[in-house]
């Protein structure tokens, strides 16, 4: 048996191949090369330790792939990357919704254009060091399935995986919890044992989102108006891109009491203000569904969702709305149910699919 293994440079994807290894499998390493954060001028420095898709990064996947004995590719799919990750996210923003790149990177990159490659190179599986369990039910079907490391647990961003895909997947660390992932790199003397997790966008490092989107666009933003709930001025915005739902620093607001974003009107070029208690509702609204069965629920399946990667489930019903739009409602209102970002739905530790939303 043979396969790739996505290493980023990191120890996650460097320990899932020495499992590989251990498990018989003939093993290639591949870095995909998706972002060169050196050309648009970051420096370790500038971007931080914590983000992927530097030149340092690659080197440490070469090394660890030579350290296993493993053959090495390095693929150029920047351009790929940037139609479907950079493109998709400036212009989320430019219509006041809020992207989920590393969805859309694990959608097209990962688990599409990898994929096409690893069938290309003759092997059985592509692996990656994501934190998820892959099994199948008594029918056979393949089932996507939490970590056992719940803090570590990254379903929510592989949601959009199909029947056909999980049948070429693996996940080796599924049943690992971090310290051992970490043992493991120490162990085997991995040259990026001791490496941060990487946790910022990689083409945003330094968290600056104006500053990225006025890069690549050239563009300018035009100020207008913050306005309240029942429309009056409240005072004047740098931009509608400097804004997300939810947000209540950096709005430059004086008034009696907290403000926060509660929507944002891109043809009037408004900001909404209202209380926090305007945040809070109880549907979400959501489309481009994947339902991981290959079956949507039965109308009114009660299940629990989350609307954000780092929340709790929380329990409510599906319904399907017909034209391949659903809602989910939830028991209790939930804050910040914000367009653009995935809602994810599980019975137990199964992750059944879910889809982007629209609106609350």
């Amino acid at each position: 048996m043979k396969a790739l293994i996505a290493m980023s440079g990191g120890v996650d994807s460097s320990v899932a191949a020495k499992l590989m290894k251990d498990k018989g499998y003939d093993c290639i390493g591949a870095t995909m090369l998706l972002y060169d954060r050196e050309e648009d001028g970051y420096t370790t420095e500038t971007a931080g330790s914590r983000t992927c898709c530097s030149m340092t990064d690659a080197a440490d996947a070469m090394t660890v792939a030579s350290r296993l004995g493993m053959a090495f590719h390095t693929l150029n799919y920047k351009a790929e990357f940037r139609t479907e990750v950079i493109d998709d996210f400036i212009d989320c923003y430019e219509h006041g919704i809020t992207p989920n790149p590393c969805i859309n990177c694990n959608r097209y990159l990962k688990f599409d254009v990898l994929l096409k490659k690893a069938k290309e190179l003759g092997c059985d599986k592509v692996v990656t060091g994501h934190y998820a369990r892959i099994d199948t039910d008594k029918n056979g079907r393949y089932r996507l399935m939490k970590a056992a490391d719940p803090s570590k647990d990254q379903t929510y961003v592989l949601y959009m995986l199909t029947q056909e895909q999980l049948g070429c997947i693996e996940f080796p660390l599924g049943e690992y919890v971090k310290t051992d992932t970490r043992k493991i790199a120490s162990d085997e003397g991995f040259v990026n044992k001791d490496k941060p997790d990487s946790q910022d966008i990689c083409f945003v490092p330094d968290g600056d989102y104006e500053k990225v989107i006025r890069h690549y666009t050239g563009k300018d933003y035009p100020e207008g108006d913050f306005v309240d709930m029942e429309g009056n001025v409240l005072g004047r915005h740098k931009g509608i891109i400097k804004y997300t739902l939810g947000q209540r620093k950096g709005l430059g607001i004086s008034a009696d009491r907290p403000l926060y974003v509660v929507s944002l009107d891109v043809e009037g070029n408004r900001v909404i203000l209202g209380d926090d208690s305007d945040l809070f509702t109880r549907e979400a609204y959501f489309d481009d569904a994947n339902w991981i069965s290959g079956e949507a629920p039965a109308d009114g399946t009660h299940y629990r969702a989350k609307v954000r990667y780092r929340q709790t489930e929380q329990p409510g019903i599906v319904k399907n709305q017909g034209d391949g739009r659903y809602v989910f409602i939830f028991d209790e209102p939930q804050r910040v149910i914000t367009p653009g970002q995935a809602i994810v739905i599980y019975d137990g530790d199964e992750v059944m699919g879910g889809g982007t939303i629209l609106r609350a």
